[in-house]
């Protein structure tokens, strides 16, 4: 007999969670947790830092000696193109570095507080280190160049 019974009233009582609801409220419990991490977390360290100018070679170290640097300027271009000793490509910042390319060469600098540039490699000399300097170009210029 139970078989061929129709629900009762008070079978109806009960009340069931539907698929949906049981979603919506698993995320009401994920998502106040996960909005606290979001604002603990560092943000990127993608920059929009424009480091172009003109940066003068302030010094050079070969061999573990720093001698005076009067080597041509690495110029930043403001559309993402360098010149160095009539070396032409292209630069991207990736953090704290500077990565230099063009079709062929590739060479990573590191950006160092007081707007210092920093390029190793390895020359005829062994390993060369290049530290460049922003300089302000124009009189009456407040920011640097």
């Amino acid at each position: 007999m139970a078989r061929d019974r129709r629900p009762q009233l008070s079978d109806l009582d009960v009340e069931i969670p539907m698929g949906h609801v049981r979603v919506a409220l698993r995320l009401l419990r994920i998502l106040p947790p996960a909005a606290v991490l979001l604002l603990l977390i560092p943000s990127s360290y993608a920059q929009t830092v424009d480091l172009s100018g003109r940066y003068q070679c302030a010094q050079a170290k070969m061999h573990g000696k720093v001698i005076p640097c009067n080597a041509a300027p690495l110029i930043l271009k403001n559309d993402g193109r360098f010149e160095l000793r009539g070396w032409e490509g292209s630069y991207l910042v990736n953090g704290e570095w500077v990565e230099l390319s063009d079709s062929l060469i590739k060479a990573k600098a590191k950006i160092e507080p007081g707007h210092k540039i920093v390029l190793r490699y390895y020359g005829k000399h062994g390993l060369v280190e290049m530290t460049y300097v922003r300089r302000v170009a124009e009189l009456g210029k407040r920011a640097l160049s």
